[in-house]
């Protein structure tokens, strides 16, 4: 059995592509998934896989949602090392003081031409980043919802991606290490 992080991506955002979490369980318990922990409305999930093709699974949760929700969510899945990694490899440790100021934007794959002069160009003169491996870490202390970069990150980088804030991914982390799901 393996332990699993599912990102949502733009799920229940601005009232759409509504999915509320027990609707989103009640999918994954058909498909046997097992011993699911969501962290808000936002589509962080942990959960226990048994089977070894997650490729397939994330099919048939998409076809899922779409054939009970009406549209296809993008998910990105993650195992417990790469949670650990990211928050390890954080180059940026004032997040953990103020957490809504740090952005992990994890990545479908690792982009192989990113933007980076345009992104130096639109980025605040308060506003860091650094792109390692498959996540953008992305410091914006003035708030990253005024964030020009943080609303063209995906599209700089060529790459699917969904963000999640400090305080989130700390977050899965800790669901991911309590005593059921080791």
């Amino acid at each position: 059995m393996q332990t699993y992080i599912a990102l949502f991506r733009a799920i229940n955002v601005l009232g759409n592509n509504l999915l509320p979490m027990k609707d989103l369980k009640s999918i994954l318990e058909k498909l046997g998934v097992e011993e699911i922990k969501t962290y808000i409305q936002s589509g962080n999930v942990v959960f226990n896989y048994t089977g070894s093709d997650i490729t397939d699974l994330s099919k048939k949760i998409t076809a899922a949602i779409k054939r009970n929700h009406g549209f296809e969510p993008n998910v990105i899945f993650l195992k417990q090392k790469d949670i650990e990694k990211t928050i390890s490899s954080n180059p940026f440790p004032e997040g953990d003081l103020a957490p809504q100021t740090l952005h992990a934007f994890f990545l479908e794959s690792k982009p192989e031409n990113p933007n980076l002069k345009k992104m130096d160009e639109i980025k605040t003169k308060t506003e860091r980043y650094m792109l390692i491996d498959k996540v953008f870490y992305l410091h914006t202390p003035d708030g990253f919802g005024r964030s020009k970069l943080g609303a063209q990150t995906e599209k700089l980088l060529g790459v699917s991606a969904t963000a999640r804030n400090w305080r989130t991914v700390n977050k899965i982390l800790e669901m991911i290490n309590q005593d059921n799901l080791k």
